[in-house]
């Protein structure tokens, strides 16, 4: 029996959160609130949502020998998360920072810290975390070359997800070990325009998608073309479309949409890190794509009701009453 339903390899970043009543534009400066610091990070905040919604998770990921790394590592365990793979030191703890609009939109600028600091070496020598999940989770908030080397420490059988932030263009073996890969709408155009010959790390608009992708459903076509067995991409309040493989080459690709629930929005920090966090447990529990992702939905909705990241994640019971 597997000891993990979920492992997550990621990064793990202290939030520095500033409300603003709008975002400022280039080279103004705009007052916030009082500074509010979390929690936070791709991988540390997928880690808690999971344990939150009951998996049995791990985390393996880096933090400085600081005070945001004392705080990750306390926020880690009080949520019942196995942090005997979070190594500490060789830089600072990263950091956030993330200011939050009256309507639950933000921006945020990453200090990598540590997280640059989780090598591939780390990896390997986390085999035996590795061998014990059903399901491995990563982003690409810690480097690409880490990923690759968790896709090729796989144990046999077990699922692996990718969620590609900040977007990147992905090697061919990383994006056929995606089962899934889970975007969202500006990653999703970034992972096809870079794959495509585009410059990543670019804001495209929805004209910068390859010719004919301009709708979700094209997105997802295209992105099974590039290799993921399954591909998801998260659309806010309109919920979510699934999309798989055909099982034979010359089969079609079936996409499905799933609906969110309408809920009031009051900050959207850590909101996917939750939809994937859960989708990729539930996905390890059996549950089909669909099923799955309509469950993650129902936690990213409840998971903008609240301030703040890994605060705002529901439980199990929580995510039931909505």
């Amino acid at each position: 029996m597997d000891e993990y339903d979920l492992l997550v390899v990621g990064s793990a970043n202290a939030d520095l959160v500033v409300g603003v009543e709008r975002r400022p534009g280039p080279g103004e400066t705009v007052l916030g609130s009082d500074l509010a610091v979390h929690p936070g990070g791709k991988g540390a905040n997928q880690a808690v949502a999971a344990a939150r919604l009951g998996a049995r998770t791990a985390l393996l990921a880096r933090v400085g020998d600081d005070a945001h790394g004392r705080l990750l590592l306390d926020s880690q365990r009080t949520a019942g998360v196995d942090t005997s793979g979070v190594l500490v030191g060789g830089a600072p703890t990263g950091v956030a920072l993330i200011t939050v609009d009256p309507s639950g939109d933000n921006s945020i600028v990453v200090s990598p810290g540590a997280n640059a600091h989780l090598t591939p070496d780390d990896v390997r020598d986390a085999r035996e975390l590795l061998a014990a999940a059903r399901v491995v989770s990563t982003q690409l908030e810690i480097p690409l070359e880490t990923v690759a080397e968790v896709v090729r420490n796989l144990a046999p059988g077990a699922r692996f997800a990718l969620n590609p932030s900040p977007p990147a263009p992905l090697p061919p073996d990383v994006l056929a070990a995606c089962d899934p890969l889970v975007v969202n709408e500006h990653e999703a155009r970034v992972v096809l325009g870079a794959e495509g010959g585009g410059a990543s790390g670019d804001r495209p608009e929805a004209s910068d998608a390859p010719e004919g992708q301009d709708a979700p459903e094209d997105w997802a076509r295209g992105l099974l073309a590039l290799g993921p067995r399954s591909v998801v991409i998260t659309l806010g309040a309109r919920g979510a479309l699934v999309a798989e493989a055909p099982s034979d080459a010359g089969g079609d690709v079936v996409t499905r949409r799933v609906e969110s629930l309408p809920v009031a929005a009051v900050d959207t920090t850590g909101a996917g890190d939750a939809f994937t966090a859960a989708l990729a447990w539930r996905l390890g529990s059996g549950e089909d794509l669909a099923s799955a992702a309509a469950y993650a939905a129902r936690v990213g909705a409840a998971a903008v009701t609240r301030k703040g990241a890994q605060v705002s994640f529901p439980t199990a019971d929580e995510v039931a009453a909505l």
